[in-house]
């Protein structure tokens, strides 16, 4: 058994660099890497305690992959630091604000908020974003809201406590998923945003549910939302080529820090604030398997990032998450 899942483990550090075009199937293991790296957590302390030679094997393995631990988990995050220069940034899909009463409260819009205007936030990126009553975002003076045209209820939005220069929309085919960008004058430069929304899987995050579904079905479905998602990573990156600024891409990936479109927009110069500056486990997704993670913020590797917060609030079915950074 330890054998099998150190073979997985190690089958898993070719995965940012194999096209999920080609072999799709293959790129659904992404989503299994968390179970790879506990499990074999799991076998080397239980060889460590047997005092048993085996220890090796998972070790190894486990060294050999360092970068992906500490995807998966940080034992401690940055120490405080002086972050009056800093930009806040703040990335969270909002479910639509519990429209339909996925959880069992009648104040979600309202906590939501409150949240984002007690945390002072500079840029906020929303996803699945509904344009609720109960809502108040008017500290923000500037704010792009994106209907697809597929769908005229959930947008994409990005609120600013700066200008825009420019905004627009990247529009992706055949989808409700999206991307769009505002070029925002901070302070003494201009910045591309990125509010992204990658191609979604349609699977349910409760285990019960998923063991009630026909897995060769789930894994053809996952496999085809993982091609189109590079699609639009490609079409993203091809944008962002094209840009005379710095970028910043932030959102809901639909996918793990383990994936080929994850690799391939973060080789664009990009670092991912949570590996900079995060702690702990950084769940941005209530998935009740494991700690998902597949909400991120991507910022310049020339900035500095100052911290990086994943806040454990149940007003959505994922995690709100923040960076404060430093041109």
């Amino acid at each position: 058994m330890n054998s099998i899942a150190a073979f997985a483990l190690l089958l898993s550090y070719l995965l940012p660099y194999v096209s999920p075009k080609t072999f799709p199937l293959l790129s659904v293991l992404s989503l299994m890497v968390p179970v790879f790296i506990i499990v074999n957590l799991i076998f080397l302390v239980y060889w460590v305690i047997l005092l048993n030679k085996k220890m090796i094997l998972p070790l190894v393995v486990l060294l050999l992959g360092v970068s992906h631990v500490s995807s998966l988990y940080k034992l401690r995050g940055k120490s405080s630091v002086d972050t009056s220069d800093g930009i806040s940034l703040l990335s969270y899909n909002v479910h639509s604000f519990n429209r339909f009463k996925w959880i069992d409260s009648d104040s979600i819009p309202q906590q939501i908020s409150k949240l984002i205007k007690e945390q002072n936030i500079d840029v906020f990126c929303a996803q699945e974003y509904y344009n609720n009553p109960d809502t108040d975002f008017t500290q923000y003076k500037n704010k792009y809201e994106y209907f697809n045209s597929n769908n005229r209820e959930l947008a994409l939005v990005i609120f600013s406590k700066y200008p825009f220069v420019d905004k627009g929309s990247l529009d992706f085919e055949k989808t409700v998923n999206n991307a769009i960008f505002a070029d925002i004058a901070i302070k003494s430069d201009t910045l591309r945003v990125y509010n992204v929304h990658f191609q979604s899987h349609g699977i349910n995050s409760k285990t019960d549910e998923l063991a009630k579904a026909d897995s060769q079905k789930l894994v053809r479905r996952i496999a085809n939302s993982f091609k189109k998602q590079q699609n639009q990573a490609e079409q993203l990156i091809k944008h962002m080529k094209s840009s005379p600024y710095k970028t910043i891409v932030m959102g809901d990936f639909n996918n793990t820090a383990y994936s080929y479109m994850y690799d391939k927009i973060r080789s664009e110069n990009l670092q991912d604030s949570f590996k900079k500056a995060g702690k702990g486990f950084g769940k941005t997704f209530k998935f009740e398997l494991f700690p998902a993670r597949i909400d991120f913020i991507l910022v310049p590797k020339e900035f500095e990032v100052l911290n990086f917060k994943s806040y454990d609030l149940e007003l959505s079915d994922h995690y709100p998450i923040f960076s404060m950074v430093k041109p």
